[in-house]
């Protein structure tokens, strides 16, 4: 089955109009990019962060010549004092803070029996660790406004499905998958929703680079429309999740994928 005529970009319907966001790795390509765009286009007001600033400002400057309400904070989720100092921020900009979409990740190709302990640790360090430096400045933000508030986290069907070479990866998604569901049961209590978009394929260079091409082409053959996914439709998900059309979701892990094997 394949998707002869491709997606089609919807505009924006005003779905977060008033909200003020938090987005980790957006930095303009892939799908944390996509999802700052997508969430000016829904009227909410953004911050965006990445640990390479000179990209997030090429960034911020791109978005701010066609939305307002877009600000830049660079930020290593690695980095404790650097996660406190992205949502102090956000605070001191908006005064409030709705919604909170971690990004950031970090992957590679390596058989375990040849993994180092440092590849194994950075994976980890970044893609979970950070996932939960983050839920939890956010926890206690939102804890604090006493309004209530979203996370969406960024997991991956590898934390679901066995692929050689990711060990480390994969370790690292499904734990983020098992750290939205139990953060999602303690923030319920003060008004929070905890969900995470889990993608099978969506194309963005960062993936070119750390990623052969024969491995792609066999990614891409277990897709049921027969491509990847634009970091788009990924982003659209993520609206979903963060907006009220998705009010009794919380702990929910949402595969945005069409692989079928």
């Amino acid at each position: 089955m394949t998707d002869v005529e491709g997606p089609v970009y919807e505009p924006g319907h005003g779905l977060l109009r008033g909200r003020t966001a938090v987005i980790t790795a957006a930095a303009g390509a892939g799908i944390g990019g996509a999802t700052a765009r997508r969430f000016l286009e829904e009227g909410a007001r953004v911050l965006i962060s990445d640990a390479h600033g000179r990209r997030l400002k090429e960034y911020e400057a791109e978005l701010a010549a066609e939305f307002e309400g877009v600000a830049a904070f660079a930020c290593d989720v690695t980095d404790e004092a650097q996660v406190r100092a992205l949502f102090g921020t956000a605070l001191r900009l908006h005064g409030r803070l709705d919604i909170v979409v971690n990004n950031a990740g970090l992957g590679g190709t390596s058989d375990l029996v040849d993994m180092s302990d440092e590849q194994w640790s950075r994976v980890l360090d970044v893609t979970l660790n950070g996932t939960f430096r983050c839920t939890r400045a956010a926890l206690r933000a939102f804890r604090e406004g006493g309004h209530g508030g979203v996370i969406v986290n960024n997991a991956s069907v590898v934390g679901w499905r066995a692929q050689a070479g990711q060990a480390h990866y994969a370790a690292a998604k499904a734990g983020v998958m098992a750290l939205t569901r139990c953060a999602a049961m303690e923030a319920a209590g003060f008004g929070v929703r905890v969900n995470a978009v889990s993608p099978s394929l969506a194309m963005h260079p960062h993936l070119v680079k750390v990623t052969t091409p024969e491995l792609l082409a066999e990614l891409t053959a277990r897709e049921a429309f027969g491509r990847y996914a634009e970091p788009w439709e990924v982003a659209n998900v993520i609206v979903f999740l963060a907006s009220g059309y998705s009010s009794y979701l919380t702990g929910e892990v949402v595969s945005v994928s069409s692989q079928h094997a």
